[in-house]
């Protein structure tokens, strides 16, 4: 059912919404939502941050001295 919603079927939901909430409820909404998808998005990147450094470690390096080594440094 949901996989043959188009372009006027959109078009129609978001109208309903408009009206039934008005614009600056949308509005709120909708910048509440970006607010909470990059807090989630950065607290991904966090996540992921810790494993990074611990795995460097474990390996015996740092992220200094595996960019001189690429870089051709000693």
């Amino acid at each position: 059912m949901l996989n043959n919603i188009g372009l006027p079927g959109l078009l129609l939901i978001v109208i309903v919404t408009v009206v039934l909430f008005g614009r600056g409820k949308v509005s709120g909404i909708m910048g509440e939502l970006g607010t909470g998808l990059t807090a989630f998005k950065r607290g991904l990147r966090e996540a992921e941050d810790p494993a990074k450094q611990e795995s460097d470690v474990s390996r015996g390096t740092d992220a200094t001295t595996e960019s001189s080594h690429l870089d051709g440094k000693s």
